[in-house]
């Protein structure tokens, strides 16, 4: 008796719910989208194309002018005008040594030569008188070209006290301070010219042959955001059994947001071969998909359709996946479409 009291009320509410349930679905069911509009684009047809695959190296920019300024010498420093970072120009001053024996032999020499010659000249003038011999005149000439050999001897080992820059470039390292003492080979300074660089290279040895002086390659900077043409400068006769690479060093032009040691990407030319080729402008980026619109030819519309994409050739892409030779692709105005929309050729 209480059962059936209670079960009528909700009998009726489920079906008051449900009626106005499909009272709703039908109304959505009435509603149709609008259609979509047509819109003019240009399309192509996807072929196979002959294309050389490309290799990527790595390499590091270097300065084609570098030295390391060494001392010849021994002494003390007590002059350093440089710093890490300093320019200088062709024949300014790096390094200054004391060396005062090096001083106390020049004197000694320039003595000793300036003897020699009042010798050589007062046995000439008294072999003129018939008061000297020949043998005397020609022993003493010999004797002053010895001495002024020691002289131009110890004017150079004066010279080598004071160390001049080599060629105008930046100061890249500095490793003596004034108060140390230099010895000869003893590395004091490093300076490179950073306005002539190039690019250095570990190519495999698999790609060495195809690679030979005065080739252009693709050179990318990627933290100056450039990509340069460089020429092949240098190419190793052999390659290092250890690693099995072969330096090589490519000249590159100059900017002023490349710099020594930047990271650098060279790009080589591998082997031929066929593969699907379409224009960049057909392939439309989101996120980490790359998508394509084919051409329906029944319905005249184009419809989306993802692909893999490999390398880039100048103003084509190769498709690794996702089209087959022949279809149609819109290739102009693909930033207009939407899957299903209508199309009209331009």
């Amino acid at each position: 008796m209480h059962w059936n009291k209670l079960f009528t009320p909700c009998l009726l509410g489920v079906s008051l719910i449900l009626f106005s349930g499909c009272s709703e679905q039908k109304k959505h069911e009435g509603r149709q989208a609008p259609p979509l509009e047509t819109v003019r684009v240009q399309i192509e047809e996807v072929v196979k194309e002959t294309a050389r695959s490309r290799i990527e190296v790595v390499g590091t920019l270097e300065a084609i002018e570098r030295a390391s300024i060494s001392a010849r010498i021994s002494g003390q420093i007590i002059e350093l005008p440089v710093v890490l970072g300093s320019q200088v120009n062709k024949g300014d001053l790096l390094v200054k040594i004391s060396a005062g024996e090096i001083s106390a032999k020049v004197l000694q020499a320039e003595a000793q030569l300036s003897q020699a010659r009042r010798n050589l000249e007062r046995e000439s003038k008294l072999q003129k008188q018939g008061a000297s011999t020949q043998e005397t005149v020609k022993s003493l000439r010999d004797t002053a070209r010895i001495a002024e050999a020691a002289f131009k001897e110890a004017r150079t080992m004066l010279d080598y006290t004071s160390i001049t820059a080599p060629f105008s470039g930046t100061v890249t390292k500095r490793i003596a301070n004034i108060g140390d003492l230099a010895s000869p080979g003893m590395v004091l300074l490093q300076i490179e010219n950073g306005e002539v660089l190039q690019v250095l290279a570990q190519i495999p040895e698999s790609l060495l042959l195809s690679v030979h002086k005065g080739d252009l390659l693709s050179v990318q900077i990627p933290a100056a955001s450039l990509e340069l043409t460089g020429e092949v400068a240098e190419v190793a006769p052999a390659a290092d059994p250890m690693s099995r690479t072969a330096p090589v060093k490519i000249n590159i032009p100059s900017g002023p947001d490349l710099r020594v040691g930047q990271f650098a990407r060279i790009g080589l030319r591998g082997r031929e071969e066929s593969t699907l080729m379409i224009a960049s402008s057909a392939v439309l980026a989101k996120g980490q998909m790359d998508m394509v619109f084919v051409l329906e030819p029944s319905t005249k519309t184009a419809r989306m359709r993802l692909v893999k994409t490999g390398v880039k050739y100048d103003a084509k892409v190769e498709v690794l996946s996702g089209l087959q030779p022949g279809e149609q692709i819109v290739v102009a105005g693909v930033e207009l479409l939407q899957d299903g929309q209508p199309i009209t050729l331009r």
